[in-house]
């Protein structure tokens, strides 16, 4: 888990999370990559776009639409409030014909998933580093300014 020492803003909490993500993607991706001979392995990813995109838009004051459900008789049952709820989706990624031994993972698909991933969580780093940099002059221009 990475865990800043100090809270730099909303944005370094978001990206705080992000790269958390990230990080739990790349140990996904690895796990595929260390069963590529396991009989009836079929590979696993996990989806948490969405959920970033949701948790920005709460930690910036943006609402997201939203579809109202009808109710059309008194009896039926009230929505569930998922918003509250925030779980990364898990899934089989068997976009692969299986081999003999049913096993669908594919090497090369793995290793651009895993080179797509690092390139994010460098870019995520860079950006937090760059917010770091940024409250730090700030900082610094104050203490100088006294």
């Amino acid at each position: 888990m990475f865990k800043a020492p100090f809270s730099v803003s909303q944005a370094g909490e978001f990206v705080q999370s992000a790269l958390n993500a990230r990080a739990v993607r790349q140990d996904m991706i690895s796990g595929n990559i260390a069963n590529v001979d396991t009989p009836y392995y079929r590979p696993r990813d996990i989806a948490f776009e969405d959920i970033l995109k949701k948790e920005a838009n709460k930690m910036f004051g943006q609402k997201e639409p939203v579809l109202e459900m009808a109710k059309t008789a008194p009896m039926h049952m009230d929505p569930i409030d998922s918003s509250g709820r925030v779980q990364p989706t898990m899934f089989y990624r068997d976009g692969h014909m299986a081999r003999n031994d049913g096993n669908s993972v594919d090497l090369d698909v793995e290793m651009s998933e895993m080179n797509k991933n690092s390139t994010m969580y460098s870019a995520l780093v860079n950006a937090y580093k760059k917010n770091s940099a940024i409250f730090s002059s700030v900082l610094d221009a104050s203490r100088s300014l006294q």
